[in-house]
């Protein structure tokens, strides 16, 4: 007969115990009885005592390893017990954000149903300032767009962005190469403060726009375009933490794709500052070199971008980002209706093209307007703009009486 190994026993606590000792003590007894069986001649009282004693020193042993184990289990949901629960994530007040999204679209409140409890607004009349008094069936307006919430944290649109453009290593495509770093972000601090000043109720933030990929007309192995160091990258991502901005990384592909230029990318947008920008014009679908003819991208080409970021929010527990997508023309970004705007990412479609006011007022409305996504941009040249007769510089208040109102401004 096989004594019981110890290790069979399964389970914990007294009632568990009873039946290990009691295994432990039937077994115990079998063997003694068998022992004295084979020893008649041999003084079986003796081999009784000694498996007698066996019993208890193991029954002991059973005791203390059961209590031990049960005391390090009650420690154990003793600490998890007096944790605090994780604290919820906080929620975006979907209320001020519709109110601010008909803000900007020149909506007036009194032509609006506001629903606090439900945390919602619905739109009640065509014409602002001539609300009628109960809602009816009507042609919803274009503006604002009815995409979905984004997650908490987003900065659109509750704040407006006024960026800097441009690349450290050229004093031609932009106020970022043209002046010393010093001077440069004081004129940007300058030029957020004029537009704070033309729209109190909308808080400003400066933004370094810096071309991080720019198109080429020589082949650089065929994909006619150029990345930008790591460390002229970090530069601007410094650059724009001394005066609290953000980054806005411009990808112009050229010959190449999103799919092979926003990757390396990756650990710069995984900090929070840092934020995307895609240029159609240089996007060269056609295989003509970029510069020759103005290129194109598609929804599929947008959407990509913004589910790349999405990605990149998700897995780094961050708030949402800001796609830009640049256009001046109707076939530099096609499919617009099946752009999709996410949680984790809000796209603004920036007309920047140059000319008179009313070259770009025109090309607003038919660009952007006419086609909306999410959230509108709005490029003001330095030197392009004032270009002919007609060329000057419009002001703030100038572009905030277009609809919608651009929720982000970029100076080149």
């Amino acid at each position: 007969m096989r004594p019981c190994p110890l290790w069979r026993a399964s389970g914990s606590g007294i009632g568990n115990l009873r039946v290990m000792v009691g295994k432990l003590f039937l077994n115990t007894k079998i063997n003694a009885t068998f022992l004295t069986m084979k020893n008649k001649r041999k003084k079986p009282l003796f081999f009784i005592k000694l498996a007698s004693g066996v019993f208890l020193v193991t029954a002991v042993l059973v005791i203390v390893v059961v209590y031990a184990g049960n005391r390090v289990q009650f420690n154990k949901f003793s600490e998890m017990a007096a944790e605090p629960p994780p604290k919820p994530k906080p929620k975006l007040d979907t209320l001020a954000y519709d109110l601010k999204m008909y803000e900007i679209a020149h909506v007036a409140t009194s032509s609006l149903i506001i629903s606090p409890s439900a945390g919602h607004v619905w739109f009640a009349t065509t014409t602002a300032g001539t609300a009628s008094s109960t809602p009816r069936h009507i042609k919803v307006p274009l503006w604002p767009v009815r995409a979905t919430y984004p997650n908490y944290g987003a900065l659109l649109p509750f704040n407006r962005i006024v960026a800097f453009y441009g690349n450290f290593y050229s004093t031609q495509m932009g106020i970022l190469g043209e002046f010393p770093e010093a001077e440069v972000l004081a004129k940007l601090q300058a030029q957020a403060a004029a537009w704070f000043a033309a729209d109190p109720d909308t808080p400003v933030i400066p933004a370094i726009e810096y071309i991080a990929v720019t198109a080429q007309a020589s082949s650089h192995g065929g994909t006619y375009r150029s990345r930008m160091p790591d460390s002229e990258i970090q530069k601007a991502v410094d650059m724009a933490a001394k005066i609290k901005g953000i980054v806005i990384l411009d990808v112009q592909d050229g010959k190449s794709t999103l799919a092979d230029e926003l990757p390396p990318l990756g650990p710069f947008l995984k900090l929070p500052q840092v934020h995307l920008a895609i240029d159609p014009e240089f996007s060269m679908k056609d295989g003509r070199r970029p510069g020759t003819v103005i290129g194109t991208m598609d929804a599929g080409d947008v959407n990509y971008a913004a589910n790349f970021l999405a990605g990149i929010v998700k897995a780094n527990d961050i708030p949402p980002k800001i796609l830009i997508v640049h256009r001046f023309t109707d076939a530099m970004v096609t499919g617009y209706k099946d752009i999709k705007p996410l949680p984790e990412v809000q796209i603004v479609m920036d007309m920047d093209g140059w000319g008179p006011p009313s070259l770009k007022i025109k090309t607003y409305r038919e660009e952007i307007y006419n086609e909306p996504v999410q959230f509108a941009g709005f490029k003001l040249f330095y030197k392009n703009d004032l270009r002919g007769p007609y060329g000057r510089l419009m002001t703030p208040s100038e572009v905030l009486k277009l609809t919608p109102a651009p929720s982000f401004i970029m100076y080149q």
